[in-house]
């Protein structure tokens, strides 16, 4: 059995290890008279005992830290019932508690907690923090995926002025070509716009003749 399966539960007394948890609720195990029973969470509320801190004159210290302190004095656990009792076995093992908010019924819970804890002979022990290479590693994979995108965006930004190019080419060859046309059309007249006025001077020097054999014809008479 290990401490950070161990549970407290609102509305009932003693302490638990959680066998398994569910969605509405958790299979637990009393650690007074090891019966196995399945508790609602609709009803009831679970604290871990790892998460639980007690206040002290400085820092708040986590409840294993007592209990190991409580380990190490060597002193006798008083009678829960007297309130006076236990709080001078407290101010004994850890004088820097602050008495000023912390209950005299917390103080007897916690004693009650900590005999249940040696009695199923189990370890004060947090559960170890992972180790440092670990997150590491972790951080490494997380920093590098997103180096990746910027280069994409570079790359694709690159060839896009090389796709426009022959598209920009396009419009000025075009009108290059207009242009040329233009030219030639002002230098060369139109054929048929030079064919008339040729056609109208053959007309004028042919009307000049004919009056000419007009006059020839009366010295027949």
């Amino acid at each position: 059995m290990e401490y950070n399966r161990i549970i407290a539960i609102t509305g009932l007394g003693g302490l638990y290890e959680m066998l398994s948890s569910k969605t509405d609720g958790a299979i637990v195990r009393s650690l007074e008279d090891q019966q196995t029973r399945f508790v609602s969470s609709r009803i009831h509320n679970f604290s871990h005992l790892e998460s639980i801190e007690v206040y002290t004159v400085r820092e708040n210290i986590n409840l294993v830290d007592l209990f190991k302190a409580i380990q190490d004095s060597g002193v006798a656990l008083p009678s829960e019932k007297d309130a006076a009792a236990v709080k001078a076995f407290f101010e004994k093992v850890y004088p820097d508690m602050d008495f000023s908010r912390i209950y005299n019924s917390d103080m007897k819970k916690m004693v009650r907690w900590y005999n249940l804890l040696t009695t199923n002979q189990i370890e004060f022990k947090l559960t170890e923090p992972a180790e440092d290479g670990e997150d590491f590693e972790e951080a490494v994979e997380v920093e590098e995926a997103p180096a990746t995108e910027p280069a994409k965006k570079a790359a694709k930004k690159a060839a896009e002025p090389q796709a426009a190019a022959p598209a920009e080419e396009a419009p000025a060859k075009k009108k290059a070509t207009k242009k040329a046309t233009d030219a030639e059309e002002a230098s060369e007249p139109s054929p048929k716009k030079a064919a008339k006025p040729a056609a109208k001077k053959a007309t004028e020097e042919e009307g000049d003749e004919a009056p000419a054999k007009k006059k020839a014809a009366p010295k027949k008479k």
